[in-house]
């Protein structure tokens, strides 16, 4: 069977795509957290009206991942990398890669220089991809996220 994948900005229709993808494998592994439920149920507010981006991932027309760059707090980073998720239906196809690979040249056009993204080393797969793509671990920042024990830097050149 062909399997058609495309990766496309997001929009409103997607917003339950959104929440959905991303609360599944966060409650596989952890538990919601308020900027979890701050995100995910106003992206707009929270993610696009603040500068960011989203992009979805389509599997045949159906939403099976999608991934978020938001302004960085952090100082030297511009962008966070944050939201990225796989439906497991859906993974082994290339689709995180993808992403972030999609992810990566977003940032590179919105001027970004360096991106930011915080993650958990039981997501394995996840880690190792980023690194596949690029980041680097980085130490010394503290999360807002109790999840969070592992920051990563990736720095764009011009």
């Amino acid at each position: 069977m062909n399997q058609e994948i495309r990766i496309i900005p997001y929009s409103d229709s997607y917003a339950a795509a959104f929440k959905a993808l991303n609360e599944e494998w966060i409650t596989t592994y952890f538990a919601m957290e308020e900027m979890d439920y701050k995100s995910l149920d106003h992206p707009k507010e929270y993610i696009l009206d603040k500068g960011g981006y989203i992009a979805v991932a389509l599997l045949n027309d159906e939403p099976v991942g999608v991934c978020a760059l938001v302004p960085c707090s952090y100082e030297g980073y511009d962008l966070e990398l944050v939201k990225m998720g796989v439906s497991p239906k859906a993974q082994d196809k290339g689709i995180g890669k993808l992403l972030g690979q999609h992810i990566i040249q977003k940032a590179s056009e919105m001027g970004a220089t360096a991106i930011f993204l915080e993650s958990n080393r039981v997501l394995a797969p996840a880690i190792a991809l980023y690194k596949k793509l690029g980041f680097q671990e980085v130490f010394g920042i503290k999360s807002p996220y109790a999840r969070s024990d592992i920051k990563m830097e990736l720095l764009l050149t011009k």
